[in-house]
């Protein structure tokens, strides 16, 4: 998914990389004629006369090297990228590799845990209305107190069954009669 770059933009690519370049070789210049006097003043020649062109040659580099790096900046990224990818690939389908087995197990885990909670049986109990005891669903009559536990009393309103002894209908509210 790369973007075109625009004309404008390799314009000022090139720009940089030349004037950049230009930039780096004078003050390359500078700095060894600086130096090279500098030495030679160590052989009794006299003091350096042009030591002052390595204070004018190291603005000269700097500026050329940073106008170089902004120039190059896109290949030297395509490069590390390009290199950088591959690797990274590598390690990313090791470490999948090295863990599927373990990935594996844990899902069979969770789906035998699954698969065993959906098996079991859930107790379901109908509370009796004068008691509150617990009675099996199946049931028609408490266990406890011997009260009907089947809804028999239909609502004159709705028609819903409600309790025996409901003074209220369970689906509509209004008075059982």
């Amino acid at each position: 998914m790369s973007k075109e770059i625009g004309s404008e933009h390799t314009g000022a690519r090139g720009v940089l990389r030349v004037v950049g370049s230009c930039f780096v070789f004078v003050g390359l210049i500078f700095v060894i004629v600086g130096m090279a006097s500098f030495f030679s003043a160590f052989g009794g020649s006299g003091p350096p006369r042009y030591f002052w062109c390595v204070f004018l040659g190291m603005p000269f580099l700097a500026v050329g090297g940073i106008m170089c790096k902004f120039g190059y900046m896109g290949a030297i990224g395509r490069y590390v990228v390009n290199e950088v990818a591959p690797v990274s690939k590598d390690a990313i389908n090791y470490m999948a590799d090295g863990t599927k087995e373990a990935i594996g197990e844990v899902a069979a885990a969770i789906g035998k845990g699954l698969r065993s909670g959906a098996g079991a049986t859930e107790v379901r109990v109908l509370r009796c209305h004068k008691c509150n005891a617990d009675n099996e669903v199946s049931a028609k009559f408490c266990k406890e107190c011997g009260a009907a536990i089947t809804k028999s009393k239909p609502c004159g309103t709705c028609g819903e069954l409600n309790d025996a002894d409901a003074k209220f209908c369970d689906n509509c509210g209004k008075p059982c009669l």
